[in-house]
């Protein structure tokens, strides 16, 4: 999406009215919060959520308006980090879907502190390996209609796009940090997976291009941003599946080769011919886990757990235009080492009492929490590609990573590599092994502006199913630091 300031300075003082405060709730010069501004924080503190271990670090929760006059408010679960919160940096993290939410996938079961358990009882397993051990994490459902997010404006949800998304969740951002003013000195990342190869670069480009004529007081520290199994380019992103998944003995010779022949992924309409090839390759994937190859699937007693969202909706227009028909490009991810941890999630996030300790559901949704919504059944705007947004960001000297679990067939290895291969940048440093103690980890390569890492024997949610090693991504992402070439003597 490219704007020109015109435009820009019309978004965003039509949402103006939203965020701008009384001086009572500012922060004084001196740095001290204001008594307005500690009354917000207490509000949305989360002293302890059902079935919670006992922690150390402070969380809230709760929402922002994006937009009052369509009384629109986004949802979100912020973890200070573990230590020296006051020194670690604010990273946002996104889900995809488009229209799924960060808190059932991200938080729950991939990087968060807390994941919910099987049980009658809530209970709530501490992640050793969460992301808040790195930064201050904020997880955010966006966009309205994700989750507990909510608009008491109908006609928002068929309106919803990526420019919209991008707009309602940098309209977050500034609400966020007047709430939380000291953390606006803090550098800010981004980082999310799958669909957010569009939502993360197209936030990050509104963001600095609000800066320029932002006030002071609300411009955003952005840094950079790093992107796990992301969708960034429909051509590519579907002709690697096709390679990764007969390589990776899923598909038979005849079904690739009729998909070689009759399939052209850079045009939007299928033939009769592609459109039963594609048929075969999806029936394939009906058996196994699409997201994680070599993960087993949920064969539990279903009686147990909540299965009301067992399928992500289907949502016209929505990159890649040519899988995204299919319903085997729609089944939901499992959940790593228990892919039965969706159905945990599902139960724990619909409890009353859950829901009154993280402060949501206030205006009493008129359907449950899930991880996917059922809601949002189009997106109005999709760009076939979002390489445009990603040269324009490297040229404005973002750090910017890129990272893929290899066993993941939904947004493979195989398409990303195409896909970057696509953008023509040079190579700084040429494929090189990295390591987590003695075992590899994976493998980077460095182009100049952009770093690509593969994490070996991890699916599309990278940190689910292999949570050491997205730490160490995370750690080094942020420090600005390699991956180490070495196994530690």
């Amino acid at each position: 999406m490219i704007m020109n300031h015109c435009l820009l300075w019309l978004l965003l003082a039509a949402s103006a009215a939203v965020f701008i405060s009384p001086a009572s709730s500012r922060p004084s010069s001196s740095g001290f919060l204001s008594p307005k501004i500690k009354e917000e924080q207490r509000a949305d503190f989360v002293k302890r959520v059902p079935g919670q271990p006992k922690v150390s670090f402070k969380q809230y929760a709760g929402y922002v308006t994006v937009n009052a006059t369509h009384g629109k408010a986004l949802f979100y679960w912020f973890f200070q980090a573990v230590d020296e919160p006051a020194k670690k940096p604010v990273l946002l993290w996104l889900n995809g879907g488009p229209g799924c939410s960060s808190i059932g996938y991200g938080e729950s079961e991939e990087l968060g502190p807390f994941s919910p358990q099987k049980g009658s009882k809530p209970k709530l397993k501490l992640n050793k390996y969460s992301w808040n051990k790195a930064a201050n994490l904020l997880f955010l459902e966006s966009p309205v209609g994700v989750g507990f997010s909510y608009t008491n404006t109908s006609s928002d949800i068929s309106e919803l796009g990526d420019t919209i998304a991008a707009r309602d969740a940098y309209n977050f951002l500034v609400g966020w940090y007047r709430r939380f003013p000291q953390f606006k000195s803090h550098e800010f990342y981004l980082s999310g997976e799958s669909y957010a190869g569009h939502y993360v670069p197209q936030l990050a480009k509104l963001i600095l291009d609000s800066n320029k004529i932002a006030a002071k007081k609300d411009q955003i520290k952005l840094k950079g941003f790093m992107i796990g199994n992301a969708l960034l380019d429909d051509d590519t992103d579907q002709r690697g599946m096709v390679e990764y998944a007969w390589n990776h003995a899923v598909i038979s010779d005849r079904v690739y080769s009729d998909l070689k022949k009759n399939c052209d992924f850079s045009k939007k309409n299928l033939t009769t011919l592609c459109n039963k090839a594609l048929t075969q390759y999806f029936s394939e994937y009906r058996l196994i886990d699409i997201y994680s190859l070599y993960s087993p699937i949920c064969v539990e007693n279903q009686t147990s757990i909540d299965t009301r969202n067992t399928q992500p909706p289907v949502i016209d227009g929505i990159s890649p235009r040519l899988f995204s028909r299919f319903e085997g490009w729609l089944k939901r991810p499992a959940a790593g080492y228990d892919p039965c941890a969706s159905g945990y999630t599902d139960v724990y996030m619909n409890r009353p009492d859950v829901q009154a300790a993280l402060h949501a559901n206030i205006t009493k949704l008129p359907y449950p929490w899930t991880h996917c919504s059922n809601n949002i059944t189009s997106w109005s705007d999709s760009p076939s590609s979002i390489l445009p947004t990603i040269r324009e960001l490297i040229d404005k000297g973002l750090r910017i990573w890129i990272y893929s679990g290899d066993t993941d067939g939904r947004i493979p290895v195989t398409s990303t590599r195409y896909t970057l291969r696509k953008v023509g940048l040079k190579t700084v440093q040429e494929w090189t092994a990295w390591y987590t103690n003695s075992q590899v980890g994976g493998w980077t390569i460095q182009y100049e502006g952009l770093m690509f890492v593969t994490v070996r024997g991890a699916g599309h949610q990278v940190p689910t199913t292999k949570p050491r090693q997205a730490l160490q991504l995370i750690n080094h992402f942020l420090a600005g630091k390699k991956l180490p070439d070495v196994p530690p003597s």
